[in-house]
Parts: structure tokens; C-alpha cells; sequence
């Protein structure tokens, strides 16, 4: 993709990471442009019959009651944004805010928020330029949208606020001057159509499900590689056992072991004589489990899509109607629920996808149970421990996802003096959502390291072409364990790996 063309149309979680990570460059539909101005106008004529409308001439939450003079309404606009920028912590990764940019910006680019077309080009052309602005991660609730993460970006917007540009933190008006851009004065009811959203919790959400996404199929690669070194059978993998129980996520995984194991010399040396009736159900329910967060991922993508090219400012200005005071709808769709409920749906389902791995994670290394391998896949068991402690880190990880995959969506707590009496937190479980889909990346990273291990340990019998290749890839990475040494390192960099989809070749 050379340029994407914004239309206020849903985006794609790949189209999303194209901007966001490749710095795929991104422009504006004229149809697009068209509509804004469209939208504009109707503002234009709402404060030249001086109808008192919520945003544009009043103040905000709580303080909508109050009316503000024609005089104020831009430092109405500005104050709004300086008011809001109160968010705390980490700032977001550089990707996450270009998606967050990439987003406010296709969103505004639908007509409905009142704004004027250079609002969003000037978001657009930030993104070409790599101006990111520093947006700290704290301080959202999901309703009346991701106020305070949205007030730092139109920060720099106006030439304010922090921004990296260059691999440097610098002011917002030192990055804009830098990339030849000047800052926008706001006009009124643009200070509330840059906030006024959920693109924060859509940005950090979708950039941890496009990573889940990938990191679900790779976890299909580890556990055939693992039943393989336990010596395990494929037939629970039959087409037939799953059309009987025809969950879409269910056939897809079954169907993807079957292909990752096909041609197993492993398999073939223990076809007959093997008196095992079936496998434990770490490796034999892999289809159910693994299928099961397929389907939850392909859920949750579908709700950010459609969440990507919808409008959630308030009000929404309608140009289809001639009457100026029945083209301006208050009403709800900043309210994060949706997003909210499916960030706890991928974070439950995530969270039981790093436990089946962790039970395959045991068995290849517990020696009551590992089918004849050295006790903790060690060469030297006693002497030397193996890989004894990354299934205890895996198990301290997989506890802390856990205590993370708690709901974030039924926590709500009123604020803004009750106005906003119930929020959806859905930025707390976009923020919960992404550390889930790091450590579940190292669980599954262990799982490769200690499965390539084991498999080695079955020379001269070799696998399948796909889960030798798999191994091969594993060993790019990290060299086999032959006595003790620091494992720190090496599960970091396998996690990179999963992160990067070092393993997507053998997984297609």
C-alpha cells in the first residue's frame, strides 16, 4: 500500500498497522472534503442564528448550561483542550499515537463533527511528517470518550503539548516548525471534535489484536511442535471429529495442526505399538482452545473495524435536513462499551491461551510426564537444571494476566459531577488488553524454546517440513541449551521473534 485514502469508511487492522508501524503515507477523499465542509457550514449557520447548541457555543459536561459570548468561542475551543490534557504515566508507544492521529482523522473525515477540512488535513499531514504526538496512557474512562489521551493530541495540534519527531521529545511547536507545519487556531466545536472520541482505547485495542492475531496462529506451530516431542497423535485433529462441532476458529486450528504435522517421520515411528488410547487435553483440545480465541479475536476485530470508521463525536451535525435545529443530534456514541466488552472478551480468552500453553510447557519438561525426555530437557539432569525456570516464569506471567484479565467494563464510577454517571473504563481494558498480549507472547516463546529443544533430543526421527522449519527459526534466534547458562536473554529474544512474526512462514 503506497497511500491510504481516508474516507470515514471502517479500516482494517492491517491498513491500521500500515500507518502506525510502516509509516504508509495517508491522504484525504475529495468526498471526504466534501462532506466536512458540508458539515462546517451547517455550524456556520447554527452561530449565525444564534440557537444555543451543546458545544458549540455552551460549556461542556456538567457546565452545559452555561451560554458562552460569540467573543469566546475559540478560547472556549482552547481552553477545553488545555483543561482536558491532564493525562498521567507512560507516554503511548509512537505507533500507538499514529494510530490514534490515523483514526481521530478518518473519523472527523465522515462529515459529522462540524469541523473544517484543515483540521484533519493538518492531522494528516502530522502523520506524513512523523509528527507523534506525547500522549501519556492514564487518565481515560472511556466516556465522554478518551478525553484526556485525544486533549494531548490536539495539543500539538495547536501548537502546544510535547511531540517525538526524529527519535527526539520535543515541544509540539518545535515538532511542527521542524516538519514545516503550522498549528491550528480552533474554531468553534473543534476543541470538542478532536476529543470527543474513542480512538485512544481503538489504537492501543487494535494495534494488541492485530499482535494476537498473529500470535495466536504461532501458538498452533508451538503445540504441534510440542505434541510432536511428546510423542503424540494428530488424530484428534481429524476434519470429521471437528465438522461434528462446527465452530468456524475450532476447523481453522484443527485444520492448520493437521497441515503443521503432515509427513512426521516423529509420527510415523510410533503409529503402531503405541497403547495410549488418547493425549492429555493440553495437546488432544487444541482445536477447541486455540479455535476458541480465533473466534474471540476474529470478534473483536470485526467491533474495532467497524468502531474505526465510526463517528463518535457529540453532537453529530446531520447536513440532510433544511431545518438548522433538527441537524444537531446529542446523543452517546463516545461511550466505550462496545470496545470496552470485547477488550475483556480477547483478555479472558488470551489469558486461557498463555494456560494450555503453560500445561504443554510442563509436560515436555516434568519427567513423571514427558515421554522419556531428560527431566527438564537438560543434558546433564542435576548438574545442570535446563529449562526449569522458564516454566516458572511462565507461570508468574501467566498469573499476572490473571489477576489482568479481571473486567475492567464493570467497574464503572461517575464523574463529571454526575453528568457522566456511567463510563466504560474501555482504555483501562485496551491498556490491560495489550500487557496480556506481551506476556502471552512469552509464554508461547517459551513453549518454542523448550519444545525445539525437545524435539532435538528425538534425532535421528525428524518432524514434519513445517515444524522442522519452525524449529530452524527457533534456532536463528537462540542455540540450543548443552549446559546451563542465562536464560533471560533468550526469552526475550524468542518473544521478539513471536512479537515480529519471525514464525508467520511456516504458519501460512
Amino acid at each position: 500500500m503506497n497511500v491510504l485514502m481516508l474516507t470515514g469508511e471502517p479500516l482494517s487492522l492491517s491498513e491500521i498497522e500500515a500507518v502506525a508501524l510502516r509509516g504508509c503515507r495517508v491522504d484525504v477523499a475529495a468526498d471526504a472534503q466534501a462532506r466536512m465542509a458540508a458539515g462546517r457550514a451547517r455550524i456556520e449557520q447554527i452561530l449565525a442564528s444564534g440557537q444555543t447548541v451543546y458545544g458549540v457555543n455552551t460549556g461542556f459536561g456538567k457546565l452545559a448550561d452555561v451560554r458562552v459570548p460569540p467573543d469566546k468561542l475559540a478560547q472556549l475551543q482552547t481552553n477545553l483542550v488545555r483543561s482536558h490534557a491532564g493525562g498521567i504515566g507512560n507516554p503511548l508507544s509512537e505507533a500507538e499515537a499514529r494510530a490514534m492521529l490515523l483514526l481521530r482523522a478518518n473519523v472527523l473525515a465522515k462529515g459529522f463533527s462540524g469541523n473544517r477540512p484543515q483540521l484533519v488535513e493538518l492531522l494528516v499531514a502530522m502523520l506524513n511528517a512523523g509528527v507523534q504526538p506525547v500522549i501519556p496512557e492514564k487518565g481515560s474512562v472511556g466516556a465522554s470518550g478518551d478525553l484526556a489521551p485525544l486533549a494531548h493530541l490536539a495539543l500539538v495540534a495547536i501548537g502546544e503539548g510535547e511531540a517525538f519527531y526524529r527519535g527526539e521529545r520535543i515541544a509540539g511547536s518545535e515538532a511542527l516548525r521542524r516538519a514545516g507545519l503550522k498549528p491550528l487556531v480552533l474554531a468553534a466545536k473543534e476543541g470538542l471534535a478532536l476529543l470527543n472520541g474513542t480512538q485512544a482505547m481503538t489504537a492501543v485495542g487494535a494495534l494488541s489484536v492485530a499482535r494476537a492475531q498473529r500470535l495466536v496462529r504461532q501458538a498452533d506451530a508451538a503445540g504441534a511442535m510440542s505434541l510432536e516431542a511428546l510423542m503424540g497423535t494428530p488424530d484428534a485433529f481429524d476434519a470429521r471429529i471437528h465438522a461434528a462441532r462446527p465452530h468456524k476458529g475450532q476447523i481453522a486450528s484443527a485444520a492448520h495442526l493437521m497441515k503443521l504435522l503432515e509427513g512426521s517421520e516423529i509420527r510415523e515411528s510410533h503409529r503402531k505399538g503405541d497403547t495410549r488410547v488418547q493425549d492429555a487435553y493440553c495437546l488432544r483440545c487444541m482445536p477447541q482452545v486455540h479455535g476458541a480465541v480465533r473466534g474471540v479475536l476474529d470478534h473483536v476485530t470485526g467491533v474495532l473495524e467497524i468502531e474505526a470508521g465510526s463517528a463518535t463525536d457529540n453532537p453529530l451535525i446531520f447536513t440532510d435536513s433544511a431545518a438548522i435545529e433538527d441537524g444537531v443530534l446529542s446523543g452517546g456514541n463516545f461511550h466505550g462499551a462496545p470496545l470496552a466488552y470485547a477488550f475483556d472478551y480477547a483478555a479472558v480468552a488470551l489469558t486461557d491461551l498463555a494456560s494450555i500453553t503453560e500445561r504443554r510447557i510442563d509436560r515436555l519438561l516434568n519427567p513423571d510426564i514427558n515421554e522419556g525426555l531428560p527431566a527438564f530437557l537438560s543434558g546433564d539432569p542435576g548438574l545442570s537444571s535446563g529449562f526449569m525456570i522458564a516454566q516458572i516464569v511462565a507461570a508468574a506471567l501467566i498469573n499476572e494476566c490473571q489477576v489482568l484479565a479481571t473486567p475492567s467494563s464493570t467497574g464503572s464510577i461517575p464523574t463529571d459531577g454526575g453528568k457522566e454517571d456511567h463510563v466504560s473504563m474501555g482504555m483501562t481494558g485496551a491498556l490491560k488488553l495489550r500487557q496480556i498480549v506481551e506476556h502471552v507472547e512469552r509464554v508461547v516463546g517459551i513453549e518454542l524454546m523448550c519444545a525445539a529443544q525437545a524435539l532435538e533430543f528425538r534425532r535421528p526421527l525428524r518432524s514434519s517440513a513445517p515444524v522442522e522449519g519452525v524449529l530452524s527459526a527457533v534456532r536463528a534466534v537462540v542455540p540450543r541449551l548443552e549446559e546451563d547458562r542465562v536464560l533471560a536473554g533468550d526469552m526475550d529474544a524468542v518473544a521478539a521473534a513471536v512479537r515480529a512474526g519471525a514464525f508467520q512462514e511456516w504458519c501460512e
